[in-house]
């Protein structure tokens, strides 16, 4: 397979300004969202933001220990004859209450941009750029943004290294003799005030009090500026091959490039929690991205849909390329990824751990196990927060919780503190990680996270002996969020997921070699059955007009057969509950994930063609930008569940899945519309 010509067919292009799409350049650990002048220039023109985000850039307003979880009150729920508190209302300690959920909250670091000056010397304006001609490379990560201002050309190449947190910039103009170009980089306050996805909280350009930017040191080519909030700082080393700086405003910075008779400039700016390093130069950092994402590409699997008379096949392979890349740079580090990745805040810049098995799940199917394995760490490192949890609510062992910040503390909310299906998340993703790298050191590795997540949900059960059956709630709010904490019970996914975990947590005990619990041999036995009325599943079992009044929000049910095997599922049942939900429920409230998970429902069923109907359904929340990002709504625009949901069911209709039929790409029909190439997948679960 051409792996290059695959790639560089999708290279994102823009010619006119697209307020949607901004494209960036990254390494999973920072990255840097671009306008088409290459920089920061023009932020207005935007209805998202142009963030500078990084995994490590965290804020805390007024300092770290301002509240904590025993400042906010909690609403008890009776839970099987005792009750247990969550948080999620603010009740009599709103101001606890709010502060929690803002903070901390991930920092945009900074705003790189171009000032460029029109003859008459007033500063240009977005109108006075054109032409405009910007091309992203996804094979060496490199961006290149062509244009002009007042006739005079302006070529701009941008790069991010893949091991420093660091951005690399070659200025090619005219108006650099004409001494009509600078770069300033301007730093915002940090607080939250609001949702956290609004553009206008993203970053505050006012109240400059509240923040400090100065300059440490400084030489004839680099200056060493250090950020201060509150107990908080950061440091961003600037470096240029000619010119010089001088403070602007007072978190504003201007680098003047030489005055004498030059056609071009180079600079670079390294970003860091503290001891920023030298910058490396701009030929180093486009070196170092070319080999990264070039090696990105060839590593992993690929797949070829060009052979293939489907109208649709070539908007499904760029989405497929695109998702890719936007994945390895935004939901490819250390920690869990925020839903907008590091493109820009939702939700605070937190972490949504219902969503990381949507954000990484495909990275062991595509042979990049090894990006999947940065952020599985993380849940090690958070373990003792997640049995607090457990205890603090009566249970054994250890429970994820669903909103949090960079050091797993879970935070107030109207929905995360009900939530449970990403108790089994981590332990599938570390199954998918040894099903790839197949060794006992793996399965020590994850051993605890395995074998602690059993534990709490084998707790979490409740024998109903009249039944004798183990169910689900109350208390708890399924993946479908719109139902309420104390009228929810037995969810079919979660049942089937609760099921799935457990039989986990007993295949690792018996590779290691090692006793399984025979609490989690009990409960995966004898769960509740997923409940059903009239030929089709229910949200819960107290939900009959699941698709009448509860028709909206996510279809989670099909979650049950698709996204896991279904060992307790009718597959006529299902089927039938999956053409229900194609003909009754309310597409424009699903979200960008509930598509794959529709069309690995459709294709388990050995429905394909219904299952590249669902992949491919012409709705709002089932938009990919120029850019490639998933668009949920304004000010939603990039929504990575979503891609990286894209990315596993397409594995999964190439490869197939475990116990599937022998066929060649059984999620795509075999009716000679659909020839699809690939090579290097992994079958599903």
């Amino acid at each position: 397979m051409d792996r290059r010509q695959i790639v560089q067919r999708h290279n994102p292009e823009l010619n006119k300004w697209d307020p949607l799409s901004p494209f960036s350049v990254g390494n999973g650990e920072f990255a840097f969202s671009a306008d088409i002048t290459g920089l920061q220039s023009f932020p207005d023109q935007y209805e998202v933001p142009l963030g500078t985000q990084s995994n490590w850039g965290w804020h805390y307003t007024g300092g770290r220990n301002r509240f904590t979880d025993q400042d906010v009150e909690y609403q008890m729920f009776e839970t099987h004859g005792r009750l247990v508190g969550y948080p999620m209302k603010p009740g009599s300690t709103a101001e606890a209450y709010h502060w929690l959920r803002m903070n901390p909250h991930r920092l945009q670091l900074g705003r790189v941009s171009f000032r460029f000056l029109l003859e008459s010397g007033e500063v240009a304006e977005a109108a006075d750029v054109a032409p405009i001609s910007q091309q992203l490379d996804l094979w060496s990560g490199v961006l290149t943004s062509v244009y002009a201002i007042q006739g005079v050309p302006v070529h701009v190449t941008t790069a991010c290294h893949p091991s420093i947190d660091a951005i690399a910039v070659r200025v090619e103009s005219g108006l650099i003799a004409q001494g009509r170009l600078q770069v300033f980089m301007r730093f915002p306050a940090p607080d939250m005030t609001n949702t956290g996805w609004a553009k206008a909280v993203f970053a505050d350009w006012d109240n400059d009090d509240r923040h400090r930017t100065e300059l440490r040191e400084g030489s004839g080519n680099e200056a060493l500026l250090e950020r201060t909030m509150d107990e908080d700082k950061y440091e961003v080393r600037w470096a240029w091959s000619a010119g010089s700086l001088t403070r602007t405003g007072a978190h504003e910075f201007t680098l003047l490039p030489p005055s004498e008779q030059v056609e071009f400039f180079e600079f670079s700016a390294t970003f860091a929690p503290e001891s920023a390093q030298i910058a490396p130069s701009f030929e180093e950092t486009m070196a170092a991205s070319k080999l990264h994402w070039e090696q990105f590409w060839l590593g992993g699997a690929a797949i070829d849909f060009s052979g293939s008379s489907d109208p649709r096949a070539y908007e499904l392979e760029r989405r497929v390329v695109l998702s890719q890349f936007l994945c390895a740079m935004h939901s490819g580090g250390s920690l869990p990824p925020q839903e907008t990745g590091l493109m820009y805040n939702s939700w605070f810049g937190k972490s949504h751990l219902e969503m990381h098995w949507w954000h990484g799940a495909h990275f062991p199917l595509w042979g990049r196990e090894h990006i999947l394995l940065k952020s599985m760490d993380w849940y090690s490192r958070i373990l003792p927060v997640a049995r607090e949890l457990a205890q603090s609510q009566g249970y054994e062992g250890a429970r994820w919780p669903k909103m949090v910040d960079f050091e797993g503390k879970p935070c107030p909310s109207p929905v995360a503190p009900g939530l449970i299906w990403q108790q089994p998340h981590p332990m599938t993703l570390a199954e998918l990680c040894y099903k790839a790298q197949p060794t006992r050191e793996l399965l020590e590795r994850f051993r605890d996270i395995v074998y602690e997540s059993a534990d709490f949900m084998v707790s979490y059960a409740h024998w109903d002996e009249a039944k004798q059956v183990y169910d689900l709630g109350p208390p708890l709010i399924p993946a479908q969020e719109c139902h309420s904490l104390a009228g929810s019970k037995n969810p079919p996914y979660e049942l089937e997921y609760w099921k799935y975990g457990l039989k986990i947590a007993i295949r690792w005990a018996e590779l290691l070699q090692e006793t399984p619990h025979a609490k989690w041999v009990q409960v995966a036995g004898m769960m509740a059955n997923p409940p059903q009325a009239e030929g089709v599943y229910l949200a819960h079992e107290l939900c009959p007009d699941t698709f009448t009044a509860k028709n909206h929000d996510h279809p989670s049910m099909l979650g049950a057969l698709g996204v896991l095997p279904g060992t307790m599922i009718d597959r006529e049942v299902m089927l039938n509950t999956l053409l229900k939900v194609k003909e009754v429920w309310k597409w424009g409230s699903a979200w960008g994930w509930d598509f794959p998970m529709c069309a690995m429902t459709a294709a388990r069923l050995g429905e394909p063609d219904l299952a590249v109907d669902f992949l491919l359904l012409d709705a709002a929340k089932n938009t990919y930008l120029t850019n490639g990002h998933n668009y949920q709504r304004p000010g939603l625009s990039a929504y990575l569940p979503g891609n990286g949901g894209l990315l596993t069911a397409v594995a999964m209709m190439a490869a197939g899945w475990e116990g599937g039929s022998n066929l060649n790409n059984p999620g795509f029909p075999q009716d000679g519309s659909w020839n699809v190439k690939w090579e290097g997948l992994k079958p599903w679960l």
